[in-house]
């Protein structure tokens, strides 16, 4: 059945059918698709929520794609629905009925507004003029959370069956760093150690370096619930996300593709590459 443009769209596969790579990547936070019920909702126009996204950083994984990896790319907004949080990290303000003890999940990041379902945004403030019912947040979660986590897993069972290991690579964008010396232009986190061995952390590293650009790991951003739950290491499953400084791909005002973006996404398939590499040699080795 064709997907009707008013309804929200959970996610693109993109890539070749079957594992050519042990490596999937996710992109979470570059949708652009916002349902008109959303928008009829919303307090704030589409130009406000529209900041909150990790503005075209879905452009950046083409060339990965093409070199064999498979991406699971988020297409509505995330405005809608935040793909890097827990289902359970709502702000009470939201729900029309008192949450029963456990619902919901007190983070830092629903105390600042950003759960998943953003409540207020630093663009202007509420981001709805009214609360919602759990039916209406539960259709968001079946509808685009729960599909999108679906595919990424699958993607991860399908290189575990023929590479006897997966590596996820969580891509997003950052605005700049200001601080004292070179800022980081690329942050990398694995949930300071908990969702991927450091051997694929240090090969992502490592690249950026070998770009000549600052990198950081684990700050200012670690990682969040998609690798908290994608990311076994364990099991054979690592999950690594990179904030890339959008600065690097944008247009000075950060609205349109720049012309950083095909180096950019030169150095994301780099780093895809590196990830590959370091997998196909820890599979050989444990032959």
């Amino acid at each position: 059945m064709a997907m009707k443009p008013s309804e929200p769209i959970a996610y693109a596969r993109l890539g070749q059918v079957g594992a050519r790579s042990p490596l999937v990547i996710a992109v979470p936070h570059a949708g652009r698709h916002y349902p008109p019920a959303m928008l009829e909702a919303a307090r704030l126009p589409r130009s406000a929520l529209e900041t909150i996204e990790d503005r075209y950083a879905d452009l950046l994984v083409s060339d990965a794609v093409q070199a064999g990896a498979v991406a699971i790319v988020a297409q509505t907004a995330r405005a809608y629905v935040d793909l890097n949080r827990d289902e359970q990290e709502i702000d009470p303000v939201l729900l029309t009925t008192r949450p029963s003890p456990g619902m919901l999940i007190a983070s830092p990041k629903v105390a600042g507004g950003l759960g998943v379902v953003p409540s207020r945004i630093a663009a202007g403030g509420a981001v709805w003029t009214r609360p919602f019912s759990e039916a209406e947040l539960e259709a968001r979660m079946a509808g685009v959370h729960r599909p999108y986590h679906a595919a990424i897993a699958a993607a991860m069972d399908e290189a575990m069956a023929v590479h006897g290991i997966a590596i996820l690579l969580d891509c997003h964008s950052m605005p700049s760093l200001a601080g004292r010396g070179p800022s980081p232009r690329v942050v990398v986190g694995d949930r300071h150690g908990r969702s991927a061995a450091t051997r694929f952390v240090a090969a992502v590293m490592g690249t950026v370096r070998d770009a000549g650009l600052t990198v950081a790991r684990n700050h200012p951003y670690a990682g969040g619930h998609t690798l908290d739950l994608h990311g076994q290491p364990r099991r054979g499953r690592h999950a690594i996300q990179i904030e890339v400084d959008r600065s690097l791909y944008l247009d000075p005002p950060g609205l349109e593709p720049g012309p950083g973006l095909a180096e950019t996404r030169r150095l994301v398939q780099a780093i895809a590459a590196a990830l590959e590499d370091e997998a196909r040699g820890l599979a050989l080795a444990a032959e």
